[in-house]
């Protein structure tokens, strides 16, 4: 009953910091962080609101992936490219470079390879409520986030195999490489096309709800072998959405499921984002954890940024794509605990993680309102 009660107060709170910022001319999504950041004052959050959280930011992306246009995502590839993988390079060389000064040559390594991933999440839905998600800046930060995504993995294991054994597993990045490979192939050229074949059948189940329980059937399959597959479930659960948004049953899919993940689901996210983040941690943060948080946004800007211009892209339209891409976090924290499991860094460094998750995090929502309020 305690947990029914806690998910009622933060249902709550998401939904009345949620207006209040957005009176104050703010995104909702940033008062439901602080929301949940003031719930997590008095009250710790616990596995099972973890697995709601969890399948909020799956219905999350997979509602950004109904929303886009499957051909505007194929016409962005190589413009994701580019911003994603200079991206990459920037954020690494500049999380070595300032961790350098601070920690052993391994730890420098390690602590590059955490700034490299995006978590697009709280980006994706600062661009759905300005109505700005299926552009082409939005569209080119989401596909950009499906390859930075692989090359966060990509770099987490190069470092940790140099870290652990002084040499890089070449079969896991193989392994890697191919899984990203197939389920993009899949999803892109076969999915919407099944997708449509198997929802002529659902159709048939005269029972209500049946579209929208297959739908979530569906998310959850493939947010799980995207998973298993060492990558993101955030990975599966767009493309599965980029799937069935090109099938006649698009609309009535989206309808339910944004009413689903919207009044709780997604909410509960958001709002356990905010508890998540440590306080204490933040008000204890030294001078390398904050230099290490300023690198971790001026390289997402600048990198992201630098790509999108090399992409074609104007230089508002770069920075926007740029500020876009700041958001960190759950692949680096997923990072941060197989090193300490590892014992390759010690618990300090989970300050370093908390502060730029908390920082990037907060930040982008008003900087994205800022660079699009002239639209």
């Amino acid at each position: 009953m305690e947990i029914l009660l806690l998910i009622a107060v933060m249902l709550a709170t998401a939904k009345v910091m949620g207006y209040a910022f957005e009176k104050i001319g703010q995104p909702v999504v940033l008062g439901q962080i602080f929301g949940g950041l003031l719930i997590g004052i008095f009250f710790d959050t616990n596995p099972i609101i973890g697995q709601f959280s969890n399948l909020g930011v799956l219905l999350l992306l997979f509602i950004a992936g109904l929303e886009s246009e499957l051909e505007e995502f194929r016409r962005v590839g190589k413009q994701s490219v580019f911003v994603a993988g200079v991206g990459v390079l920037v954020a690494f060389i500049l999380g070595f470079g300032v961790a350098y000064f601070f920690v052993p040559f391994h730890e420098a390594v390690l602590y590059g390879a955490m700034m490299t991933p995006t978590s697009v999440s709280i980006t994706v839905k600062v661009l759905m409520e300005m109505r700005k998600l299926n552009t082409r800046e939005g569209t080119t930060i989401l596909a950009a986030a499906v390859v930075d995504d692989v090359l966060g993995i990509l770099v987490l294991t190069v470092a940790i195999s140099m870290i652990r054994g002084g040499s890089v597993n070449y079969s896991s990045l193989a392994e890697v490489l191919i899984s990203v490979s197939l389920l993009l192939f899949f999803f892109l050229y076969f999915g919407p096309e099944m997708a449509d074949r198997v929802f002529r059948y659902v159709s048939k189940i005269d029972l209500p709800e049946s579209e929208t329980a297959f739908a979530l059937v569906f998310l959850i399959v493939f947010a799980y072998l995207a998973e298993h597959l060492s990558l993101a479930s955030i990975l599966g659960a767009y493309l599965t959405g980029l799937a069935l948004g090109q099938i006649p049953k698009k609309k009535a899919i989206m309808e339910h499921m944004n009413v689903l993940g919207y009044s709780l689901f997604i909410p509960l996210f958001f709002v356990e984002v905010g508890m998540r983040i440590e306080l204490s941690y933040i008000l204890h943060a030294g001078l390398f954890a904050v230099l290490y948080t300023t690198a971790a946004i001026v390289s997402k800007v600048i990198g992201c940024g630098l790509g999108a211009r090399l992409g074609g892209f104007e230089w508002e339209s770069s920075l926007r794509i740029g500020v876009g891409m700041i958001p960190r976090m759950g692949v680096e924290l997923a990072m941060l605990a197989v090193a300490m499991s590892s014992g390759i860094v010690g618990g300090d460094a989970l300050t370093v993680a908390i502060l730029m998750v908390f920082t990037t995090t907060v930040i982008t929502p008003p900087l994205l309102k800022v660079l699009y309020i002239q639209d």
